[in-house]
């Protein structure tokens, strides 16, 4: 297991263009900026490319406004030979400057791979 602390990784604005047909924020759209930033934090830790391999137990929690800041945070909560387990935290924080909700989390593994696509062992700190 690992003791690292949660992070910010990413921070965006959520725009019109990435709305459902309920004018709410598209699922999928979330799901992609959570793997951006899991993949951020996991390249960092493997020195090079990873690839995602699952995204575990996902929840989806208040639904995201067009304008709202959408802030990703990550923590690694486990490192295999060449996996990585992080836990990503998404929040939504309206035009009005409320505090920040959180709207989804899940677990994402990535897997540290070599220049042909094939795993490899992460590196030792």
């Amino acid at each position: 297991m690992s003791n690292e602390e949660e992070v910010v990784l990413t921070k965006t604005v959520a725009m019109p263009a990435d709305t459902n047909p309920n004018g709410d924020i598209f699922g999928g759209w979330l799901l992609s900026q959570m793997d951006v930033a899991g993949g951020i934090l996991a390249k960092n830790i493997a020195k090079g490319r990873v690839v995602t391999v699952a995204i575990e137990g996902m929840k989806f929690l208040l639904p995201v406004k067009v304008g709202d800041t959408v802030t990703c945070y990550g923590k690694v909560l486990k490192k295999g030979n060449s996996s990585i387990s992080i836990n990503l935290r998404v929040t939504a924080q309206g035009i009005e400057g409320l505090d920040p909700k959180d709207v989804t989390n899940g677990t994402f593994v990535y897997v540290a791979i070599d220049l042909n696509g094939h795993p490899r062992q992460l590196p030792i700190k």
